[in-house]
């Protein structure tokens, strides 16, 4: 089953799609400012294995127009944190265990956001991000299991890594994506060790 959803907010709406297949074995919420193309393999394949994906813009329309809007943290966060709303309302998407799945730029707003909803969020898996930009509470009151994944071209990603795993609260791992790397395979088996089912 596939839905389309908003979320109103001050600046505008948010807009994601929800494909629901029959007996789901959890919800991974997909959270980004701008889709990759690793993204969208990501996605396909996490979908072929029976999982529930909610793909969410992070940013409204007009908010996506000022090219700085991707490093406002505190309004990512409180963008999530609606989206996380939504889902706890949602009775197709409740009951299922949610795992989230970031990229880049919103990954530290997703720290920050499961750093308050400890109870919701059973695991999160990363695709690039400096989330030390989360903020020490957050590394510190972080439960989920965190699974960070680099390109090898993205020292600066796993330098904030490096600098921010002696605050980490929760278990965590860091994985190089080799050139033409399929990362499916390690975020699927993260998920399925965390979230059960």
């Amino acid at each position: 089953m596939m839905r389309s959803l908003a979320i109103h907010t001050a600046h505008g709406s948010l807009h994601g799609h929800l494909d629901l297949p029959a007996q789901a074995k959890r919800l991974i919420l997909l959270a980004h400012t701008r889709q990759t193309p690793v993204d969208t393999i990501i996605t396909a394949h996490l979908a072929a294995r029976g999982n529930a994906i909610l793909g969410i813009e992070l940013l409204t329309p007009q908010e996506a127009r000022f090219v700085d809007a991707s490093q406002n943290i505190p309004r990512l966060t409180q963008h999530l944190l609606a989206t996380l709303d939504l889902i706890r309302q949602d009775s197709e998407m409740q009951p299922l265990p949610l795992a989230i799945f970031s990229s880049g730029d919103a990954t530290p707003a997703v720290i920050r956001a499961a750093a308050q909803r400890d109870a919701q969020i059973k695991v999160i898996a990363a695709h690039g991000g400096i989330i030390d930009r989360a903020g020490l509470q957050a590394l510190k009151f972080l439960a989920a299991p965190l699974m960070m994944l680099f390109d090898a071209d993205d020292p600066v990603g796993q330098l904030a890594y490096k600098r921010a795993t002696p605050h980490l609260g929760c278990s965590h791992e860091m994985h190089l994506l080799k050139a033409g790397e399929d990362p499916v395979i390690r975020v699927a088996a993260w998920f399925s060790l965390h979230s059960g089912r």
